[in-house]
């Protein structure tokens, strides 16, 4: 093995850039180039077509089967023209990745046996059947239950990958559970879409639409593909189970902002020109604090698509990557002691008028209305906030949640200095008190040529879950490799209800023969005490007497991820849920056995993978160089006839036989644990004995590093941190 390490690290330093040919033309010469979107049915539709399913995806109109027909019929013609051999329903089962089976466009043209011509009808292209018992379903389908459907997702438009023409589907069993991320997602769209409306007519009777946005921010590590396949770890489970951390991290803070390493960059120019044949507008790329962690931003889009264009993207990483010698890690913790990678994700939410509900305005009028969306967003963030923390929760994120670096595992609101005064002082306001907010303040740096300063309403809190930054807010505890599509679901429901409560509370003052503005404000100043005085939270996310405090403001606390699960299935939460259409209780229930199922099998297979390498490569390279120091031992001792010369290498064998010792007994603990576990039949009562071997995987990585410091060099079977992360 130790042969192998060094092999990989020669070929990982040959490496260099590979160069990239930029598409012709500018980019918005080839934007969405790759996707059915309105310019490319503008010319494969007809006229009367196009002008059809624009009313349906602009104003909800039917989407009937002659209208599939004639669209299907010019999505083909497009897909062939574009080299497609096949068409799939692309959807997202509870996996948190993709799932796509490939059918050709070809059907015999008369009778069995004849020529074949290539067809697309409407019926295939709105449904397909799908396997609904093989996916993750919590129990909903049997194994005899096979059947499941697929049906298109008229707003997300179709792409090309390849030679395959892809659909976006939602997956549904056969008695009509959502089986997917994206089926709950819409519905919690429609609800937020209903309840912000009817809330900002009470401002604007024009609003007919409200849309929900969503930026996401992708961060990742890139390692060099050849390093990558020494360490079993990584490629089974996506980070590294044990290795001890470099002499050099990132305390020297140098590598975050810095100059981008030719091959990386080679990396990212070819992935965003694929990116932007998506529609995929990527704005934003650096490099990320962690050595070999990097970062890459999109303009914000509607929520929906803006899920969808976050997996292909997902894809085309790991895809690019290969042809750049590099392996994308999504995980949350690849490494330890370094920073982990999240999606922080920015959302907000925008009228059919163009007024963005959480941007501050130049009237007092506008500014009730961005009070009163802001203040309501964070009452539900209040209500559901171990449910929201639930949402973000996996057994990936779990090691990047409150680890110094990232979001702490308690759901708290930053707003910033200038606007928590604003809320104080509204709290005990005149009912009629004007809502004045600053304008950006100026900075003047005191330097001639060195142009002033617009300071934005807001700081940043890098420790803050969930902060306010501006006109929106940024719900950071999302993980790296999670579909953010089931964040955003509970997000956008939970928002949905509240504003429903809140239209009902208003509408009651309004009865009682106040003034709109008056009713609103009445209903707002209880909301703004109760978020003020729970929620709100300004200061060091990290410290131990926040959370002594978020404990004492009744916030939830729990690090215990199955656990945390249990808040989907809590009778809040199941109101909440089935009070705006999202989940019904049945599908809640099935989902959480899915997490629970999932997370127990992710922990499984990283005890395995770290009890095997532990036993099959760590303790034969230990036993090796002990076996060099012994005969070394022994050869003094023939020599000059005593063991005085021999005080350092006895010193190290004394280590070697500890911490060997240390990792025969808790490798073997753990296997004993995992036998266990394995026989429980109820799944949570699994996932909670799966959780205590979690834990314990940190025990038997110590003696395991601590075995790295010892051993020869040259006898260390696997990568090194400093080999992982330092070379580009």
């Amino acid at each position: 093995m130790s042969n192998l390490r060094f092999k990989v690290l020669q070929e990982a330093f040959a490496k260099k850039a590979v160069a990239v040919q930029p598409p012709a033309g500018m980019v918005s010469d080839y934007y969405g180039s790759h996707i059915f979107g309105r310019k490319q049915m503008a010319r494969y539709l007809s006229a009367e077509t196009y002008r059809a399913f624009c009313d349906v995806l602009d104003n909800g109109a039917p989407f009937n089967r002659e209208m599939a027909n004639n669209v299907a019929v010019g999505m083909k013609n497009w897909a062939l023209d574009m080299g497609a051999t096949h068409y799939t329903h692309w959807f997202q089962p509870l996996t948190e990745g993709t799932a796509e089976k490939h059918d050709a466009f070809i059907e015999y043209a008369g009778q069995p046996g004849s020529d074949v011509i290539e067809e697309f009808s409407g019926k295939l292209l709105a449904q397909q059947e799908a396997d609904g018992s093989s996916f993750p379903n919590g129990g909903i389908r049997n194994t005899f239950e096979a059947r499941g459907y697929t049906a298109w997702d008229t707003t997300s438009p179709a792409f090309m990958v390849d030679d395959t023409l892809c659909i976006p589907t939602v997956f549904v069993s056969y008695t009509g559970e959502a089986l997917d991320y994206k089926t709950p997602l819409l519905k919690a769209l429609h609800a937020v879409d209903r309840a912000a409306t009817e809330v900002c007519r009470l401002f604007d009777p024009t609003v007919h639409k409200v849309y929900s946005y969503l930026g996401w921010e992708q961060e990742y590590f890139l390692v060099d593909e050849s390093i990558y396949s020494a360490r079993p770890d990584l490629l089974l489970t996506g980070r590294t189970l044990l290795g001890h951390e470099s002499a050099k991290n990132q305390q020297l803070e140098d590598h975050y902002f810095g100059a981008i390493p030719a091959r990386v960059q080679s990396f990212m120019k070819e992935l965003e020109f694929e990116a932007y044949k998506y529609a995929i507008p990527c704005k934003t790329r650096h490099n990320e604090v962690a050595p070999n962690q990097f970062e890459l931003a999109p303009i914000y889009n509607e929520t929906n698509l803006a899920v969808d264009q976050n997996l292909i993207l997902m894809s085309l990483m790991h895809k690019i990557a290969s042809r750049h010698g590099f392996k994308v890690l999504l995980h949350e913790k690849p490494f330890a002691g370094v920073n982990g990678s999240g999606k922080h994700c920015n959302w907000s939410l925008g009228t059919d008028t163009g007024v963005g509900l959480l941007t501050p305005g130049k009237t007092p009028e506008e500014n009730l209305r961005f009070v009163t969306f802001l203040v309501n967003v964070m009452m539900a963030v209040k209500k559901h906030n171990a449910l929201l923390k639930a949402s973000i929760m996996t057994a990936t994120n779990a090691h990047r949640l409150g680890a110094q670096e990232a979001p702490p595992s308690i759901i708290s609101v930053f707003l910033g200095s200038q606007l928590s005064a604003v809320l104080d002082q509204l709290e005990n306001a005149d009912k009629e008190q004007a809502i004045v907010l600053d304008e950006k303040r100026r900075m003047q740096l005191g330097v001639a040529h060195i142009p002033e300063v617009l300071v934005d309403n807001t700081d940043r809190n890098r420790t803050s879950p969930f902060a306010f930054t501006g006109n929106r807010f940024e719900f950071r505890a999302v993980g790296s490799c999670a579909n953010c599509a089931g964040a955003m679901t509970t997000l956008n429901a939970a928002v949905a209800e509240q504003l429903i409560a809140f239209k009902e509370d208003v509408e009651k003052e309004i009865a009682k023969g106040k003034k709109v503005p008056v009713a609103i404000m009445d209903a707002l100043k209880p909301i703004i005490k109760s978020v003020i005085d729970t929620v709100c939270f300004d200061g060091n996310g990290y410290t131990e007497e926040w959370k002594k405090e978020a404990e004492r403001r009744g916030l939830d606390i729990e690090t215990n991820v199955p656990k945390m699960f249990c808040q989907f299935t809590k009778p809040a939460s199941v109101e909440m849920f089935t009070k705006t259409g999202v989940y019904s209780e049945k599908e809640l229930e099935a989902r959480n056995d899915v997490k629970w199922e999932t997370y127990v099998k992710k922990v499984q297979i990283e005890s395995r993978v770290m009890v095997r390498m532990a036993l099959n490569h760590i303790v034969p390279a230990a036993l090796e160089y002990k076996g060099k120091l012994l005969k070394e031992v022994m050869l003094a001792k023939e020599i000059y006839g005593n063991l005085d010369n021999c005080t350092t290498e006895l010193r190290i064998l004394d280590d070697i036989n500890k911490y060997v010792e240390a990792v025969r007994v808790k490798a073997t603990a753990m296997k004993e644990a995992r036998k266990k576990a394995n026989v429980i039949e109820d799944t949570y009562k699994r996932a909670l004995a799966y959780h205590e071997i979690a834990e314990s995987l940190y025990d038997l990585r110590k003696p395991i590093d601590k075995l790295e410091e010892v051993v020869d060099n040259k006898m260390w079977p696997l990568p090194k941190y400093r080999e992982l992360l330092f070379i580009s």
